[in-house]
């Protein structure tokens, strides 16, 4: 290629999304790296939901129960860790480890006499694998680039997961003959694709980005003090970081909230209109999120900053509901999961991934996946029961449940300016 084409195709990168051309291989190796995470985990996801059409509504309820302290139990193991480990070897090291285990259940269904004892393990430990490699992808993302890199590069860099979304669930599909748990071979070899890519963005953090001297430099051969209770003790103690976790508590109050909606709402419906109405909602938030991926997150945040980007989706879904409310119907809450889900992935999650990078490096490495991890899936828990004792206790209906709802969501919004308004004053 000359270097007339060369730097047409840098400008043409530029001007779509905001990439420098000494940003392209990072930016490239981390969207691919976050591809092969998601793929990894929707090659398993098919396989856990599989198994839970064995159980009774009681024991996945169960299940869920028992993942949220075994994800209490699991952040705490990696604060221990964080403290042994070398920054250098910290995130290969969380993904080596899961690629291990997952190796391990493929041994187990082959060897062990009872398997349902097995399943129920698995289906818990993917549970948990669903959101944690994830956080520490993020982490390891907000102390690779710098603060302003962020608001420009973390919209793009996110699309992979939903592309990765997309590959991985077609693994079972082109595969068919390698049945179930063989699948769990797949998703360990998978994994370990990532440990190269996570090596070589640790060596051109700052000879290609330039990031050897910012606040949030990697220590590479230095591991961070503490106990494995430390990142709960910054969580708490830290109004920022309450306040994120916070944020994050109202969306999954919002996804609850929708879900159920959605679910009450299709009961009349056969099992394959069902099929094909969540497929479709599936099909249209992953394109809608590589699309505002691509070409709306980072403008919005470059241009209106952070507080606006948080808080515009939570916006959006608060008209959702109102309008829900005042017209009950199934197609106005399939567009508000479409936008709520496809917004989330593509402007939200990235903007709140931004807030960050105005954080040390403890609290990236510690007490980010107790927000991510243990306020999620305590925020699971609570908004499950809270919206069975609203319609089962109190007797709302749909048009209740849309005005609970988009208090939730002006709550989600207030919290997301004043977190992203703080965040663009430092």
């Amino acid at each position: 290629m000359t270097d007339s084409n060369s730097g047409s195709l840098s400008k043409i990168f530029k001007f779509v999304s905001k990439i420098e051309p000494n940003e392209f291989k990072a930016t490239a190796l981390s969207f691919v790296l976050v591809l092969i995470l998601m793929a990894a985990y929707y090659i398993l996801r098919p396989v856990r939901d599989a198994m839970a059409s064995d159980w009774s509504d009681a024991e996945v309820s169960v299940l869920w129960t028992i993942n949220f302290f075994f994800s209490f139990a699991v952040v705490a193991i990696y604060g221990a860790a964080v403290s042994k480990v070398s920054l250098r070897n910290l995130v290969p090291s969380v993904y080596g480890f899961f690629a291990v285990t997952f190796a391990a259940f493929y041994i187990s269904s082959n060897t062990i006499d009872n398997p349902v004892l097995v399943d129920k393990a698995f289906y818990i430990w993917v549970s948990v694998f669903s959101l944690f490699p994830i956080s520490v992808f993020w982490s390891f993302m907000a102390d690779l680039y710098n603060k302003e890199q962020s608001k420009r590069l973390f919209g793009i860099i996110t699309t992979g997961a939903s592309i990765g979304a997309m590959l991985g669930p077609s693994i079972p599909l082109l595969f068919s003959d390698l049945g179930t748990y063989n699948l769990m071979l797949v998703a360990s070899v998978v994994l370990l694709f990532t440990l190269p890519i996570i090596f070589y963005l640790q060596r051109i953090k700052s000879s290609e980005l330039g990031n050897a001297g910012n606040v949030g430099e990697m220590k590479e051969m230095q591991s961070l003090g503490g106990n494995p209770l430390s990142g709960f003790k910054l969580f708490l103690q830290n109004p920022f970081l309450l306040g994120i976790g916070l944020f994050l508590f109202l969306y999954t109050g919002i996804g609850s909230f929708v879900y159920f909606e959605l679910k009450n709402m299709m009961a009349d419906y056969s099992k394959a209109e069902r099929t094909e109405i969540w497929a479709l909602m599936d099909l249209a938030t992953n394109t809608l999120t590589i699309v505002a991926g691509l070409f709306v997150t980072s403008r919005l945040a470059t241009r209106f900053g952070l507080g606006i980007t948080l808080a515009i989706v939570p916006i959006i879904v608060l008209g959702g509901l109102l309008s829900v409310a005042m017209v009950p119907a199934l197609t106005i809450v399939v567009a508000l999961q479409i936008v709520r889900r496809g917004g989330n992935y593509a402007i939200t999650r990235p903007a709140r991934e931004m807030l960050f990078t105005h954080v040390d490096q403890e609290t990236r490495f510690k007490a980010k996946q107790v927000i991510d991890v243990v306020v999620y899936r305590g925020g699971d828990v609570f908004w499950g029961w809270a919206f069975t004792g609203l319609t089962q206790v109190i007797g709302l209906g749909i048009a209740g449940i849309a005005l609970v709802g988009g208090m939730i969501a002006a709550a989600w919004a207030a919290v997301g300016l004043y977190l992203g308004r703080r965040a663009d004053r430092d």
